[in-house]
């Protein structure tokens, strides 16, 4: 090959791989779906008046999305024909919601802007917009994505899990390129919402096979707990995983941490392993509400930068339930 064609396709290779690579942009749907955002603010509210519990479920779905395979919407897709749904995988099969919303949400896009805005970019820009609505600060959401045509229902195991170990899910967050800063900050989430008994009962009764609670449970925290998740009692009933502002976006979970209060033992472990680094990030946190937030909002455009489908990879779903 001469000099000449072999820099002509060395330039084309570049082309197609910046192409597939195309970076997000906070400006993306400027002029193509300018009020995207307002308009999935208004669907957003309006659930919230009915439930309020929905901002954390948002969040939650975008959460859940992105780790597995990227923030590709791949968790939104029902079962059919060659697609096994995320959605009945382990740790999302009746505990994450909010899907109706998200239905919602992406009939009034589609309203307005037929075939432009994916269902990708949607639960990115819904979760900006819970968490401003629960009292946090708001970011620029970069937007670009496009939707898989797939979904990888074994790939859920990727998500990190209420009963492992810090060092387990360290490892979780660092196989998708985030890092001990991403880990304390995202988990700062459960500043609101609510967990299911079965998600910690284990702690309250028989944490070491010996019938002892978890050791790093307050005990004032622990007889509450017992009273709202009673032992051979309904393991679906659901508490608050911030007794103090259960509803707010604030700095409370990591004061709570502090205070042996985690609800989870996933929680509870970045401030409770010795020697931990998350240690450190927990008391700065609990200490400074605007440095967690700062922190919270550069973390979600982290996450939101996980493998994203862009350029001509994927699709733009008309219904998130299913492939086009």
């Amino acid at each position: 090959m001469s000099s000449s064609s072999f820099l002509t396709a060395a330039l084309f290779l570049s082309l197609m791989v910046g192409g597939l690579n195309a970076q997000l942009s906070a400006t993306f749907y400027s002029s193509t779906c300018s009020n995207v955002s307002s308009i999935i603010r208004g669907v957003v509210e309006q659930a919230a008046q009915s439930n309020v519990r929905i901002t954390a479920s948002l969040l939650r779905l975008h959460f859940h999305d992105c780790f597995v395979n990227g923030c590709d919407a791949s968790l939104l897709l029902d079962n059919s024909d060659g697609i096994a749904s995320e959605k009945d995988a382990p740790p999302n099969a009746d505990t994450v919601v909010g899907y109706e919303v998200v239905d919602d949400i992406k009939t009034a896009v589609e309203n307005v802007c037929p075939g432009i805005v994916s269902c990708a970019d949607i639960l990115a820009i819904a979760a900006e917009i819970s968490v401003t609505l629960a009292g946090g600060r708001s970011w620029n959401v970069l937007l670009g994505r496009r939707d898989s045509r797939t979904a990888n229902q074994d790939g859920t195991s990727a998500l990190p899990s209420p009963f492992e170990t810090l060092s387990e899910i360290t490892k979780k967050f660092t196989d998708v390129g985030l890092d001990t800063t991403d880990l304390v900050a995202l988990s700062g989430a459960h500043t609101f919402g609510r967990a299911q008994c079965r998600f910690f009962s284990g702690r309250l009764y028989n944490f070491d096979g010996a019938g002892n609670p978890d050791p790093t449970l307050n005990t004032t925290y622990l007889e509450t707990l017992r009273q709202i998740c009673p032992e051979g009692g309904n393991e679906n009933t659901l508490t608050d995983l911030d007794l103090t502002t259960r509803n707010d976006f604030d700095k409370n979970y990591y004061t709570n941490l502090q205070n042996n209060h985690g609800l989870l033992q996933s929680d509870q472990e970045l401030f409770s392993t010795s020697g931990a680094a998350t240690i450190d990030i927990v008391n700065r946190f609990a200490a400074s509400q605007s440095d967690f937030f700062d922190s919270f909002a550069q973390s979600m455009i982290n996450m939101g930068n996980i493998s994203p489908l862009t350029g001509t990879n994927g699709e733009i779903r008309t219904n998130c339930r299913r492939i086009n």
